[in-house]
């Protein structure tokens, strides 16, 4: 009895499919429209504008290397883009290029100061045990997913014993 059926059922399900499978994509752009979209199909974007307000990345990164760049920020910091750029009262919309928070300022510091630390200091790391990602340091190096630092406590100490030659006050009691 299954097999008599089954055919049909086939039959049925293709027809009914079809439209699916026949949709014409939507034209790309529209007539009013002066930025024409790219790809095809529903879910078609429009290309962002290139990157502008940069003061410390690169003038010339991509726009595909700069969202990396900042996803990669977002989470070391576990944060959203929100964190750091602010919404235009207006459209709603966050508004990347503009300064009006505090917290851009801060990331930009923070940005060049990680550059330097891997330009100027764990560059001279010589250390050939050390894995390339050993000697350089990232915004995870210190955030590790929080949008402050945690302060750090070292563990207590357990048998501390002094350098040998140490003066006496070094000494445990």
């Amino acid at each position: 009895m299954h097999c008599k059926f089954f055919p049909a059922f086939v039959f049925v399900l293709a027809i009914a499919a079809q439209p699916l499978f026949s949709q014409q994509a939507p034209p790309t752009g529209s007539a009013g429209s002066s930025t024409p979209q790219t790809g095809t199909g529903p879910h078609a974007r429009r290309p962002l504008p290139k990157p502008v307000n940069l003061k410390v990345l690169p003038k010339d990164i991509s726009r595909e290397d700069l969202i990396k760049l900042m996803r990669g920020y977002a989470g070391s910091l576990g944060v959203e883009c929100n964190f750091c750029h602010a919404v235009n009262p207006q459209t709603h919309k966050l508004d990347f290029p503009s300064d009006a928070k505090e917290d851009k300022t801060t990331a930009r510091t923070m940005i060049a100061m990680t550059h330097t630390i891997n330009e100027q200091y764990m560059s001279q790391v010589h250390d050939p045990d050390a894995m390339p990602e050993d000697k350089h340091v990232t915004c995870g190096t210190c955030h590790r997913g929080h949008s402050m630092p945690e302060h750090f406590v070292p563990p207590p100490e357990h048998n501390h014993h002094p350098p040998e030659g140490a003066p006496p006050s070094e000494q445990p009691q």
